[in-house]
């Protein structure tokens, strides 16, 4: 029995080292849908993950688009060592490299989106020899005006930004009205030993002038 198990640890040994079950493989995250008014723009994240160490010479980043209605898949961004938008097409000059690759970010900005984005986004990376792996897909919506969430969203941080201002105002006012107090005590501390002083030469000057009478 130990043997036939020394025997399996032999194989299973060989095998990763022959590299047949080496885990490796590139990861992709994405959003799972994505909304945005028409004629905004907005970024579509993609963020992956590599068993091997990130080399910026050979990394390759291919975006593509697959329309909802019945339609063939077509590729919108490629990148390898820089970015190649759509030179044509419903894209041409809608896409903008939005990404780092050392920080392993493969993003994009889609801007001033129209009806015709809808669709399904597929972000796709390669880091040799990590060529295999995951795909990320984004389900991307283009509508006429804010959801509910969104301008909840949006409302949240106006309010917050403008308690933010009314919070910095307040502490300004506050500490200019502390420095000028503390100016004020400082000049009054000032002047109270020279009325101390000035106290009993005058009541010597009294009595002088009143031995002269």
């Amino acid at each position: 029995m130990c043997v036939k198990g020394l025997h399996l640890l032999t194989v299973l040994s060989g095998l990763a080292a022959s590299g047949v079950l080496q885990v490796s493989g590139i990861t992709i995250y994405t959003q799972s849908s994505v909304e945005a008014v028409n004629g905004t723009d907005v970024r579509l994240k993609c963020t992956f993950h590599s068993s091997h160490p990130i080399n910026p010479d050979v990394v390759t980043i291919s975006w593509s688009f697959r329309p909802l209605k019945p339609g063939q898949e077509v590729s919108v961004f490629h990148y390898q060592q820089r970015p190649y938008p759509p030179p044509d097409g419903i894209f041409r000059n809608h896409i903008k490299w939005a990404g780092d690759i050392m920080g392993r970010d493969a993003s994009i900005t889609l801007l001033q989106v129209k009806f015709a984005f809808n669709g399904t986004y597929i972000c796709q990376v390669r880091n040799p020899p990590d060529v295999h792996g995951t795909v990320g897909e984004i389900r991307f919506r283009v509508v006429t005006t804010a959801s509910f969430s969104e301008l909840l969203l949006l409302a949240l941080g106006i309010v917050g930004g403008v308690a933010a201002v009314v919070i910095l105002l307040v502490l300004f006012v506050s500490c200019r009205r502390c420095k000028r107090r503390r100016q004020r005590e400082l000049e009054e501390n000032e002047e109270a030993p020279r009325k101390e002083i000035k106290g009993p030469s005058s009541v010597i000057t009294t009595w002088e002038s009143r031995g002269r009478h």
